[in-house]
């Protein structure tokens, strides 16, 4: 792995007029740039006031800098922050200026690469620093923060730790087989190995979870047609987002808004009505409706409290469960259909869409019902990404071909084989899996060659 030696900079706040406009550079030549451009390095982590002056020594800005010297920085490098006024122009011309005096432009996430090439950061601390960027929730933001400060890097510390235990008993029968060490163990290696694939189920468990915090919970709004289901979202959205008619079926296709219900990010979709006997037309907008549901997170299932309970497809209907499904009773202001029979079990809200109604506890209900999608990892909230995800499944499966050849007496070396796929996998979310720790585990837990 090739540690960087030379300096870049760019600008760290986004494009465009503003208050104040933020650029970074990072390397070697900071200290020196520093002092050429301000005539003075100040102590570490302490803003000053200055005048910025190009190479030229023409005045560009009055600025205030920080100077952070390594390896105390977020790139463990010397670094220097440079706040000027956020005229673009102005922070384009301290850049180029950086650029003349040696420094060259930053690639998309190096600076944060360079963190973790210095070990200020694991990879997963990596990326949860975009996730901080993105979060469009509380929840969000609080399983990001998380990551950041490092749960899931101490989750995988301690996988990693008790799989090289594991590998280091297991390596100890190849490569050592004439040294005085314990008689084999396959019962407790087994257990072992079954408390691995435990603890990589349950953070595989959540991947889902995950992306509902970074894309948003898929909430369908569905119902027969005319039941409120567009009148619904534009109460929710807090404006006219769908065009409302008297007219049956006005809704041909879905639409998607997305809205904050109390620490959660919501994906609000609006859907065609279910209509036992449809028009060509309203049949293509019902099929794309079964196809949002098909994929959804949470459904909030419209009734009209004028009329008798409606029939769902079988398809539909086989998603729906107390755990992911609201009932909102619409039109509650107008009296109610004397055979309209609310599904028993399900979370149920009546509430008016016209007049809003019963919203307020909607919205409580949602918000109660998005908690329990958190799926517990102890203390910390985690909730993994794609990648992870990946590499995880890759461990699972290592794991478990591992177990299987030692329930069978398989080859010791094959064994080894596959708990070192699994270490190889588990190293690709920290990036932190050094093979010698096998070794340096097995020598001082077996003391061979004393």
């Amino acid at each position: 792995m090739s540690f960087p030696t030379d300096t870049i900079a760019a600008l760290g706040t986004p494009a465009g007029t503003s208050a104040i406009a933020v650029v970074r550079a990072s390397g070697p030549q900071v200290r020196a740039m520093v002092a050429a451009i301000f005539g003075v390095t100040p102590p570490p982590r302490h803003a000053q006031h200055a005048d910025y002056r190009d190479a030229k020594g023409t005045l560009v800005d009055d600025v205030l800098f920080t100077f952070f010297a390594a390896p105390n920085s977020f790139t463990g490098e010397d670094t220097v922050e440079i706040s000027c006024h956020g005229n673009p122009f102005i922070a384009q011309k301290i850049l180029e200026d950086l650029f003349a005096r040696g420094c060259r432009p930053a690639e998309a996430g190096e600076f944060s690469k360079r963190a973790f090439l210095n070990g200020r950061l694991d990879l997963s601390q990596a990326e949860a620093v975009m996730d901080l960027i993105h979060a469009r929730s509380e929840r969000a933001l609080a399983a990001a923060n998380q990551q950041l400060r490092g749960a899931l890097g101490r989750q995988m510390e301690l996988l990693i730790s008790q799989l090289v235990n594991v590998l280091a008993i297991i390596e100890a029968y190849i490569d050592f087989p004439d040294e005085d060490l314990p008689a084999e163990n396959r019962q407790a290696v087994l257990l072992q190995l079954e408390q691995l694939q435990t603890a990589t189920a349950r953070l595989l468990a959540t991947s889902h979870y995950g992306a509902m915090l970074r894309d948003g919970i898929k909430t369908v709004i569905l119902g027969e047609p005319n039941a409120g289901k567009s009148s619904l979202l534009n109460r929710l959205v807090g404006r006219e987002r769908a065009l409302v008619s008297a007219e049956p079926g006005t809704t041909r296709d879905y639409l998607e808004e997305r809205i904050l219900v109390g620490p959660h990010a919501l994906r609000l979709i609006d859907t065609a009505g279910l209509n036992p006997a449809p028009s060509s037309l309203e049949k293509r907008g019902m099929d794309k409706t079964l196809e949002q549901a098909a994929e959804a997170d949470l459904f909030l299932w419209v009734l009209d409290a004028t009329r008798p309970l409606p029939a769902l497809p079988a398809s539909t209907a086989g998603r729906l469960s107390p755990a992911n499904t609201i009932v909102v009773v619409n039109k509650s202001d107008l009296p109610a259909a004397p055979g309209l029979a609310v599904p028993t079990g399900y979370p149920c809200v009546p509430v008016s869409a016209l007049t809003g109604i019963g919203l307020e506890e909607l919205r409580t209900l949602v918000s109660g019902l998005a908690d329990s999608f958190q799926v517990k990892t102890g203390d910390d909230l985690i909730a993994i990404n794609a990648r992870h995800a990946h590499a995880l499944n890759q461990a699972r499966q290592c794991l478990e071909t591992a177990t299987a050849k030692l329930c069978e007496r398989g080859s010791t070396e094959l064994v080894a084989s596959d708990l070192r796929g699994a270490l190889d996998a588990f190293g690709q979310i920290s990036g932190k899996v050094d093979n010698e720790q096998v070794l340096d585990r097995l020598f001082s837990t077996f003391c061979i060659g004393k």
